[in-house]
């Protein structure tokens, strides 16, 4: 099985205000958070004003910087929290009526819980685009995902009637482009075209992965 390297620590190097302490503080610093998400979902990074997270948040811009010195280490804080949410994935082939049942059940799981984080992405995208010193933590992601992805492909073809001849390299880097690709556009479609998306990977990865049962 391929190794799966510790997960990026995107806030480790960052220099933070300390960690609030009391239970008020905490819930602002909570409400920022949440603020910036929102906005950076709507709007995009670069359009995102420290202003105006703090006016959504309900807080002075005063408390915004008790918190965070630059919008950008409001993004690192939310891209570390989508990080942890993904190493909390349990990536295990689940028991399910049909093991394509249980493909589309793991890939419905794994987009519920980025789904939440996919305005903070897609602004992430945006910012390495205008920061290049964020370049080398989006190269640390992506090697991260992609062991990940590599690791499931392998569990999967443990299982009856698996291919023989998947370049499983290949596979998974193919498939973590396209899934963070997705994660960036999802705050721009709806409910009903993701569906049919997920719908037509599932297809996709089931055929790439094991033969037909005509075949077999």
């Amino acid at each position: 099985m391929t190794p799966i390297p510790p997960r990026p620590r995107l806030v480790d190097a960052e220099n933070l205000p300390a960690a609030p302490r009391q239970a008020r503080s905490r819930e602002k610093r909570a409400q920022l958070l949440a603020a910036g998400l929102a906005l950076f979902g709507e709007k995009g990074y670069e359009t995102t004003s420290v202003d105006a997270i703090a006016q959504r948040a309900g807080v002075a811009v005063g408390s915004f910087y008790q918190h965070f010195r630059t919008k950008r280490q409001l993004l690192l804080v939310l891209m570390d929290q989508l990080i942890e949410v993904l190493e909390q994935l349990d990536l295990r082939p689940r028991g399910a009526a049909s093991i394509r049942d249980g493909l589309r059940a793991l890939l419905q799981s794994a987009f519920t819980r980025d789904l939440a984080y996919a305005g903070a992405y897609g602004a992430w995208r945006e910012a390495i685009l205008l920061d290049a010193s964020l370049a080398p933590r989006q190269e640390q992601i992506e090697h991260w995902t992609r062991a990940r992805v590599t690791r499931v492909f392998e569990m999967l073809l443990q299982l009856p009637g698996a291919r023989r001849d998947v370049n499983v390299p290949v596979l998974a880097r193919l498939m973590d482009h396209f899934f963070l690709d997705l994660l960036g556009r999802a705050t721009r479609l709806a409910p009903s075209e993701l569906e049919p998306i997920l719908e037509s990977v599932t297809d996709l990865l089931y055929h790439a992965l094991f033969v037909d049962a005509a075949q077999r």
